[in-house]
């Protein structure tokens, strides 16, 4: 398993870091060596930090809990947006709205506009606006889609918010550690690991890189989905084989 691991993430680039010229010396411990001015990331902390990221996303979902995955680079987003899809858990891959987790409350309210305007985009009531109005509406449709629409499904807080660059999503992380929501990161060598609960070191502007790294901490969720629902199922059957008994114990008192 862990050969196979580190076989496919060297493969991926995953161990490829930035400019040493551009290192934070706080990532050390996770650098192997540096060639041609370029930092190498140390493989096997990589897939140390990518089991233990796994086990953890596994236990949460597994309780139920939402997970939020965030990238919203050019090279993450198509890849966030899929695998969060994939798994069935919020996302954000377009553009970080400031607020998204300390003032839940009113991103819900604009959810509830969107929703609003979808309902209105597919009946006949649209037709009624000017012509201005409709392309007012519009371009408001378009914009709240882009920026909300993977964040649907987050009825509650998360538990865990997942990031690709934290330089990047520093917002996001500034906004989950304010609310003690466990962080979760692909980090390069520029970053802070001291910002992040659980840091996966790792390349995080390789499309590959990223692709892989989100493709195994779906994996993980939809894992701890599937425990979940057979634990839901045991109970289920459980409950079902004692209320005959229960009825045939009611008859008889």
């Amino acid at each position: 398993m862990a050969e196979s691991l580190v076989r496919e993430l060297i493969e991926a680039g995953v161990h490829f870091g930035h400019r040493a010229s551009r290192w934070n010396p706080k990532m050390a411990p996770y650098i192997y060596a540096r060639k041609n001015l370029i930092h190498i990331l140390d493989v096997r902390e990589t897939v140390r930090g990518l089991l233990r990221a796994k086990k953890y996303l596994q236990q949460v979902s597994q309780g139920g809990s939402l997970v939020l995955f965030v990238g919203t680079k050019r090279q993450a987003g198509g890849a966030i947006e899929r695998e969060a899809l994939r798994c069935g858990m919020p996302f954000v891959a377009e553009r970080w709205l400031g607020g998204a987790l300390t003032n839940f409350r009113t991103i819900r309210s604009r959810l509830g506009r969107l929703e609003e305007l979808e309902r209105l985009r597919s009946g006949d009531e649209l037709a009624t606006y000017s012509k201005k109005m409709q392309s007012a509406l519009a371009r408001e449709y378009r914009k709240m889609y882009r920026n909300l629409n993977g964040l649907r499904t987050m009825n509650r807080l998360p538990e865990c918010v997942v990031v690709f660059d934290p330089k990047k999503e520093r917002n996001a992380v500034r906004e989950a550690r304010k609310l003690g929501i466990t962080t979760l990161a692909l980090i390069d060598t520029d970053c802070d690991p001291d910002q992040i609960d659980l840091p996966i070191p790792g390349n995080d502007d390789g499309i590959r890189s990223i692709e892989i790294v989100a493709r195994h901490l779906a994996d993980a969720v939809l894992a701890g989905k599937a425990e979940l629902a057979g634990q839901q199922k045991h109970v289920a059957d459980e409950v079902l084989a004692a209320s005959p008994a229960m009825a045939a114990a009611e008859d008889k008192d």
